[in-house]
């Protein structure tokens, strides 16, 4: 799996922020083996602890996708785009514009806006946006070269809410990598979104609010490889009537 020309091995891009310390937050992005976390530069610096967390960040040796999170504006998501490619020295950026305050859910005109802005400005944009065929196809006209559909609102631990969707941007977009970010809750929807052909999953509070961050993060590597490989065999599809495993054809006849 490639992003932006970029290899990336895992599967689970994880976030880091509502953990119980630094230290399980440490713990857990080792236990997952992700390559990329997202950092927002909005919260963990409005409380003056900035620079040591980017320390310990720096320290794991992973990517680091900074996001626009809180951002309702574009010129809101531009600035702090640009603040964040000065802070960390990368060209990622994951994209949020925010249009409705209770759902989370983007505001996909100024998504798209942002994201012409930011691609003609040189920036490697990873847009978090709905599952919209449309929406996708305008995102990549600004230059995007992924995608990152929702699951469910940010935070909620629903899981996948619309699976056709997700199955028909993938057959929609065959080579675009699609991430399903935001909505995970449990490892079996962590699967589930892989058994439906997405590249990769982004979570963060599945993780941070569990009774046991660490081994969640393990669960959550561990689902997205049995979902990979799942969806890689070609499972058999449904059907409306049993069929027996076992032919009647050589049965005992008794009399």
């Amino acid at each position: 799996m490639q992003f932006y020309g970029t290899e990336v091995p895992c599967p689970l891009l994880l976030g880091t922020a509502q953990y119980p310390s630094p230290q399980i937050l440490k713990d857990a992005i080792k236990a997952s083996g992700v390559d990329v976390i997202t950092v927002s530069l909005r919260r963990e610096t409005a409380d003056g602890s900035g620079a040591g967390f980017w320390n310990t960040l720096h320290d794991l040796g992973c990517h680091i996708l900074p996001n626009t999170a809180g951002c309702h504006s574009v010129q809101e998501a531009v600035t702090t785009a640009h603040m964040a490619r000065e802070l960390f020295g990368t060209d990622w950026i994951k994209l949020e514009v925010i249009g409705h305050a209770d759902t989370l859910q983007p505001d996909v005109f100024g998504l798209v806006e942002a994201a012409r802005i930011l691609c003609s400005d040189g920036f490697k944009v990873f847009p978090y946006t709905t599952d919209d065929l449309i929406v996708g196809e305008k995102l990549l006209t600004a230059g995007c070269e992924i995608l990152m559909p929702w699951g469910a609102p940010i935070g909620s631990g629903q899981g996948l809410r619309t699976p056709d969707a997700l199955r028909s941007m993938r057959a929609h977009f065959p080579d675009v990598p699609l991430i399903v970010d935001a909505g995970i809750g449990r490892p079996s929807d962590a699967c589930k979104a892989m058994e439906l052909g997405m590249d990769a999953v982004l979570l963060n509070t599945a993780v941070a609010k569990a009774g046991d961050p660490v081994l969640m993060a393990q669960a959550m590597a561990q689902a997205l490889t049995a979902g990979r490989s799942g969806y890689l065999a070609d499972p058999m599809e449904p059907r409306d009537m049993a069929v027996p495993s076992t032919p009647i054809l050589g049965m005992a006849e008794l009399a």
